[in-house]
């Protein structure tokens, strides 16, 4: 009798642990459209300073977690590899050896110890960095969190107008003449002033 009872007390829904449950779970099941599955927020457009702040927070805490052990040094080729100036780290190293990166000025090679304050600017793909350490991290991290451990001092982008468009042939009209080289080499403001990186 008390069995009946107790089940009847769960099936009218009017008290019990078990009816804010179920109420719960149906309000759950009303809002997201689907059955059994909780409401997610929704994200909205404009993020309030506490998202950011936390985001920063979050980016600053990962730079920490790949931060060197107490004692260790971090080669100049892993760090800024680490944090995404270059796409590999082999890539690094030959930057370093052919002279396109310098650590407050003066050409260095990939083992050299990058230490917190050092400029190092980076000469590649169109542009040069320049930006400042402000962690050091070994290991390769996000985007977000690898702007933490630098300040950025780079020139900005020139613009795509600027940049020289490259030749472009027919498909199947064989290489060019000396003709065609001359009408090149005038397109791209090189003729009659030598190669801009020799002087």
């Amino acid at each position: 009798m008390a069995v009946e009872h107790a089940d009847d007390k769960k099936t009218s829904g009017t008290t019990g642990p078990d009816t804010t449950r179920r109420t719960s779970d149906a309000d759950a099941t009303r809002a997201t459209g689907g059955e059994g599955t909780s409401p997610e927020p929704t994200p909205t457009p404009g993020a309030g300073p506490q998202d950011v702040d936390t985001k920063i927070a979050a980016a600053v805490a990962a730079a920490e977690a790949a931060a060197p052990k107490t004692g260790e040094t971090v080669r100049l080729d892993s760090w800024i590899w680490a944090v995404r100036l270059v796409k590999t780290r082999s890539m690094g190293a030959t930057a370093c050896r052919g002279g396109h990166v310098r650590v407050n000025g003066e050409r260095v090679k990939p083992a050299y110890t990058v230490h917190v304050g050092d400029e190092v600017r980076l000469r590649g793909e169109g542009r040069e960095r320049i930006v400042v350490v402000k962690r050091l991290i070994r290991r390769r991290v996000g985007a977000p969190v690898a702007a933490q451990c630098y300040i950025d001092n780079s020139p900005p982008p020139p613009p795509r107008a600027a940049v020289a468009p490259a030749g472009v042939r027919d498909r199947g009209a064989g290489r060019p003449t000396k003709r065609d080289r001359r009408e090149l080499e005038r397109l791209r403001g090189l003729f009659g002033q030598g190669n801009p990186e020799e002087q």
